[in-house]
């Protein structure tokens, strides 16, 4: 049976296979609606989606299969429409098509008691459009009845961005060659954040395309495209299927990652958060394997070398071709294992390492490894790369959104990232705990010793407190300045009593050292109190009150803050630095 043949048959007795592919919110993991994709019969030769529509196209029969599509999903999909939204595939020569505007999707809508809102037209950029005007005043035509439309296939081609410009779409989608490999491409990062700007301009809303990695899902939330759709969250199925748990939750965990981001310091955050899962190869690897790896890959400067889950060395791409370039040197190398030519120290961080630390190492290797890549290792195996750009470019962003909203004296997250952070912890509802320090007796202090001395005091217990919370490896923490002399810390997992007690053991050893010789010989100092009389005033102590989640569930912040309250008085009783647990 011919193509054209295969076809006819296909139109007579509505031979097409309709299955639909859910459309992500990256935020939440809700389904926000289906793309409709029709397929021709299993085994023919119209099976595949390009091979039937190219031949309608070549036998001008476009619209009559068009038409057959757009009818089987509705009536498919007539359940689902009520709360979800379904994207039908439209090419951009048919909506010119008379027949198509005479309204028969109104009357499939009508027959089916769907609603326009819920329908998408999304029109591909595969196709030229040659009349932008009359396209435009078609395409209001439909948008003033109620229906929305998306443009497919951004960044694949033609006049990609006068489409966006002259169309003004309520959705735009993402070519899948933009969306592959995204995490190890900085180029394409730039265009997503560029386009996600433009959405944001313009009040449209950005779906990304043909997610197949776990890597490119997690660069696509932090850059903070809103939609996704791809194989790595479901493929094409007949029917309506639910996403699965563990989908579910692998989105959860990296919007909170991103959270996370936002209260980081370089000194805190994990350098592995930020790291490549890149392809690596084994030391017995032939020079030319090596050279076919760096053409193929072309946007990999450099080839991690592991043997056994452990990286043993590190195969930069210029120092490799520049050894290839000497006179013997393609005779010499290309068949012989990529050790004898490999870095065998190179830089190697574990995941947890703060970004600050393996910042200055990088900058400590000798002039010409400066650039070379770092390798992280995660439970002492290969995990992913880092480059110098990629340690600087989120140093920057860290210090920049911490300055947005940090304490001006201590440089610590001020009260708005602390409101978020609070509320994220609760939201997380995982085990944690929030520490509130006051130190007791500070106003007498500060009153007696004056403001410069007093904010030498404050910028001590910011840097105990952060340098103890560092040392003793909490991963994930938190710590704030709320103002004057009280701070807060919240931190996921680790031994609290340990902590409040180093802390305190700390800051009374040092805190005499800013005293004068005669206070700290008489352990306190005379000062007036707030009714204006004297009264004598022992040496600065520090109250930590500890609010955890073990034994109850908090809903809001201020319900957590009032906990704490009640326990910062029952602290302050004692004169001495100690610490209560609620």
């Amino acid at each position: 049976m011919t193509a054209l043949m295969t076809l006819k048959s296909i139109l007579k007795h509505n031979d097409l296979r309709i299955v639909f592919q859910p459309i992500v919110s990256l935020s939440d993991a809700e389904i926000i609606g289906y793309e409709a994709l029709s397929r021709g019969p299993q085994g023919s030769l119209l099976e595949r989606p390009d091979a039937l529509f190219a031949t309608a196209a070549k036998f001008d029969l476009v619209w009559e299969l068009e038409y057959l599509c757009r009818a089987g999903a509705l009536e498919k999909a007539k359940d689902i429409i009520v709360d979800k939204m379904l994207f039908i595939n439209v090419d951009p020569n048919i909506i010119n098509d008379p027949r198509f505007q005479k309204g028969h999707t109104r009357e499939l809508l009508q027959k089916f008691y769907a609603n326009a809102g819920n329908v998408i037209f999304e029109i591909t950029e595969k196709t030229a459009i040659n009349d932008y005007k009359s396209f435009c005043r078609i395409l209001d035509n439909y948008t003033s009845q109620g229906y929305k439309i998306a443009i497919d296939d951004t960044g694949s081609g033609y006049s990609g961005l006068r489409t966006l410009a002259e169309t003004r779409p309520h959705f735009i989608k993402i070519d899948m060659e933009l969306i592959r490999n995204v995490d190890k491409d900085s180029l394409k990062q730039a265009m997503l954040k560029a386009l996600y700007d433009f959405s944001i301009s313009t009040n449209s809303k950005i779906i990304a395309e043909g997610i197949e990695t776990q890597g490119e899902l997690s660069t696509l939330i932090k850059i903070g495209i809103p939609y996704g759709q791809g194989f790595f969250l479901q493929k094409p199925q007949p029917d309506f299927a639910e996403l699965s748990p563990a989908l579910k939750e692998t989105i959860g965990e990296i919007n909170r990652q991103k959270e996370r981001e936002k209260y980081h310091t370089p000194i805190t955050m994990p350098v592995g958060e930020i790291a490549q899962q890149d392809t690596a190869l084994p030391s017995t690897t032939l020079g030319y394997t090596a050279i076919d790896f760096f053409n193929e890959h072309s946007n990999m400067q450099g080839l991690p070398i592991v043997d056994h889950d452990r990286p043993v060395g590190l195969l930069m791409k210029g120092k490799f071709f520049a050894n290839l370039a000497t006179r013997y040197g393609i005779a010499v190398y290309m068949n012989r294992p990529i050790a004898t030519l490999m870095d065998h120290d190179p830089l190697i961080v574990d995941y947890h390492t703060p970004l600050e630390l393996v910042s200055k190492s990088a900058l400590s290797r000798k002039d010409d490894d400066i650039y070379d890549y770092i390798l992280v290792t995660r439970d002492e195996k290969y995990f992913g790369t880092l480059t110098v750009k990629m340690l600087l470019e989120k140093t920057t962003q860290l210090e920049l959104n911490r300055a947005k909203h940090a304490n001006p004296l201590t440089g610590l997250p001020g009260n708005v990232l602390i409101e978020d952070a609070l509320n994220n912890v609760i939201r997380e509802n995982a085990p944690y705990a929030v520490l509130y320090f006051d130190l007791d007796n500070f106003k007498p202090y500060n009153d007696t010793y004056g403001f410069d001395n007093g904010d030498k005091v404050l910028c001590f217990t910011a840097e105990l407190i952060k340098t103890q919370l560092n040392r003793l490896d909490y991963p994930d923490s938190f710590l704030g300045h709320i103002g004057g002399d009280d701070f807060i810390a919240i931190i996921r997992r680790g031994d609290v009593p340990q902590l409040c007690q180093q802390l305190i053991r700390e800051f009374d050893h040092k805190i005499p050292r800013y005293y004068s010789q005669e206070d700290r010989h008489k352990g306190g100092i005379t000062a007036k109190n707030r009714h204006g009389f004297e009264e004598e005033y022992p040496l600065l102590s520090l109250s930590i009150a500890v609010v955890t989640n073990r034994h109850r569930q908090f809903s809001t912040v201020c319900a957590l803050s009032e906990t704490a309250s009640q326990l910062k008085r029952k602290c302050k009783l004692d004169w001495r630095s100690c610490y209560c647990i609620e």
